[in-house]
């Protein structure tokens, strides 16, 4: 069964986001991480400051990715 960490690993890969990138695209739905934070979700199971990532974090990244690949609502509506 793939947990929220890894589903996030896949879409870093996928996409090929960097650390940075990611950030950004949390910050879109006014949700704060440190790099150092973001960085334990993606450690291995086994180590020491691996974190579990939690269902708000990954609801979070998805519609922070949603609005990076779209643009706000707003702005759609204005186009139209």
């Amino acid at each position: 069964m793939l947990t929220n960490n890894d589903i996030l690993k896949k879409i870093r890969v996928a996409l090929s986001l960097r650390t940075e990138d990611m950030i950004h695209i949390l910050s879109l739905v006014d949700f704060k991480i440190t790099k150092g934070a973001l960085g334990d979700l993606f450690r291995h199971e086994d180590h020491p400051n691996y974190v579990e990532a939690g269902d708000q974090v990954l609801r979070n990244f998805l519609n922070g990715l949603v609005i990076h690949m779209r643009g706000k609502q707003e702005e759609q509506q204005k186009e139209k």
